[in-house]
Parts: structure tokens; C-alpha cells; sequence
């Protein structure tokens, strides 16, 4: 268990603020309150996801939401852009579709990390491979937390959860490792404990032209914390918040030290590698010319 955490407030100068945003104009009100639990942060993420795009300004009819099922799938109906509901870990096969239609769009993709690394962890590896410029924003809670509790693929070895009820004793996949050996071109991760940078990690992420896998470690104070942290949520962000640390930190620390941390920021970027959607529409319109083997 965590040791007591003393809450404090934070005086933010006002050279440091910014502007402020109306965040009730990008929600469908009808739709509120979330079914969210209380203290989850599905809702911060949510939150960094706006103040991200209301930052770059992006047109909202040019803004497509993509999401799957799970706590995290719920997003899609809360946000008012295009947006579109897919099956379980099938959210990537739509994105891809949507960005061959518009290629203009802005096409962000919201995925648990049982809906992103396990049911749709196959097209996962193939979406990064191809560099389609799309922005993936996978919410690791480190728990199935809709359907109850089983462990998934980020579940940290030895926690406990419905299904591992004496212990996880699969290793945890590592989401930054993965897509960067995939292919995909800009790769970070960040965490709840700190939501605006949240939202700067989103930003670079929509600022790339390739495959953008942003992972937020998030807490699931319910399903998770309660058995292995905490079962309040602030108790569980300001332990996120301690494992993280920066790249220029990690690389004082050992590798036992490593292993109990969360290295967070953008940690692989590559500009300049073709992109899918290009690649294609390029070969079309050769294809068209009569030189389709050239």
C-alpha cells in the first residue's frame, strides 16, 4: 500500500497560465454526467484531449474521434466532433479507412490498453508498420476495468486482479517498445499525474506527419488501485506520479531502478519517413498514368 498523501495547493504565476477553455463546447451535454467512476482518469485525459485541440485550433468538422470498447470507448460519445464507435480492438481497421477517405482529417484514435495491445494488439503492429498518419492515444490503466477486473497485457507482474487473484505472473508488455519497433514514427509517453503534459505529448503528436502512439498511464482506482495501490484516486495519480521520471533522469538510474519507473516525454520521433496515405494515393494516380510497375 501507498503511504498517506498530503495534498497541497499549487500557486500556478500568471505568466504560466493560459488562456482559458470553454470545455462544455466541445462536450455533447446530453450526454453528460459521464458514466465514468468517480476520479477517473479517463475524465483528465478527456479534459488534456480538449485543451490540445482548442491549443492548435483545429477546424472540429476536420476532427474525427475513433473509439473502441471499454471505460475508454465511452469518449467518443462524450466529445462533440465526427465521431465513431467501433468493436473491440478493431478501432485502428476504421481509423485507417476514414484517413484513405480524408486524408485532410485530423483522425484521433482513443483505445484501452486491452482494446490496443490485446484483442487489437495485430493491428496495432500493421497500422505502425504502414505510418498511416494517425494519433493513437492509448489510456493504460493496467486493468480490463468494464468488464471487471481481469488482468491485460500491462497489468504489472505480481498485481492482483479478478483473474490473478494470487498474482500476475505474465511479464508487462511494454507499449513504448513495441510500436517503436513496429515502425510507428512518433512515440511518448505521459501519465494523469500530469495533464498538461498530457496535452503537449498529444499536440506533437497531431503535429507529426506518420503514426503517433501517445501512452497515458492512467489510474483505475476501482479494479486496480483498491487491491494493489489504493482505492482513492488521488492516492493512485500521486503514486503514477512518483514512478514517472524524465529520459534525462533515467539515465542515472540502474536497471532495477528503471524497471520500477515510468520514463515519460516523447521518447522516439523520425521525420521525413513516407507515409502511408501519400504512399497510396501516389501509387493510384501512377497506376492511373499507365506506370503502375515503375
Amino acid at each position: 500500500m501507498v503511504e498517506k498523501v498530503v495534498m497541497t495547493e499549487t500557486f500556478i504565476p500568471k505568466s504560466h497560465m493560459k488562456r482559458m477553455v470553454d470545455y462544455d463546447t466541445y462536450l455533447r451535454s446530453n450526454k453528460m454526467p459521464t458514466l465514468w467512476c468517480s476520479g477517473c482518469g479517463d475524465g483528465l485525459v478527456m479534459k488534456a484531449l480538449i485543451r490540445a485541440l482548442d491549443d492548435l485550433e483545429l477546424d472540429r468538422d476536420n476532427v474525427a474521434i475513433v473509439s473502441g470498447i471499454g471505460c475508454s470507448g465511452r469518449m467518443s460519445s462524450y466529445l462533440d466532433f465526427n465521431t465513431l464507435h467501433t468493436p473491440h480492438g478493431r478501432t485502428l481497421p476504421f481509423a485507417t479507412g476514414l484517413k484513405l477517405i480524408k486524408p485532410e482529417a485530423h483522425v484521433i484514435v482513443i483505445a484501452g490498453d486491452g482494446d490496443a495491445l490485446a484483442i487489437g494488439g495485430n493491428h496495432l503492429l500493421h497500422t505502425c508498420r504502414r505510418n498511416i498518419d494517425l494519433t493513437l492515444i492509448i489510456i493504460n490503466n493496467f486493468i480490463y476495468g468494464l468488464t471487471g477486473g481481469q488482468f491485460s497485457p500491462t497489468t504489472p507482474a505480481g498485481s492482483i486482479a479478478q483473474t490473478s487473484p494470487d498474482g500476475a505472473v505474465e511479464p508487462t508488455l511494454d507499449t513504448v517498445a513495441v510500436t517503436k519497433a513496429a515502425g510507428a514514427t512518433y512515440v511518448a509517453r505521459t501519465a494523469v499525474s500530469n495533464p498538461r503534459h498530457i496535452s503537449d505529448m498529444i499536440k506533437g503528436g497531431l503535429a507529426h506527419k506518420g503514426m503517433a502512439v501517445i501512452e497515458v498511464v492512467s489510474n483505475c482506482h476501482i479494479n486496480f488501485g483498491r487491491h494493489n495501490v489504493s482505492g482513492k484516486p488521488e492516492e493512485m495519480i500521486a503514486w503514477i506520479g512518483r514512478r514517472t521520471v524524465s529520459p534525462d533522469t533515467a539515465q542515472y538510474l540502474n536497471e532495477a531502478e528503471k524497471r520500477e519507473r515510468l520514463v515519460v516525454g516523447v521518447l522516439h520521433q523520425v521525420d521525413g519517413r513516407p507515409e502511408y496515405v501519400d504512399s497510396y494515393y501516389q501509387k493510384a494516380a501512377q497506376i492511373r498514368n499507365g506506370g503502375g510497375n515503375e
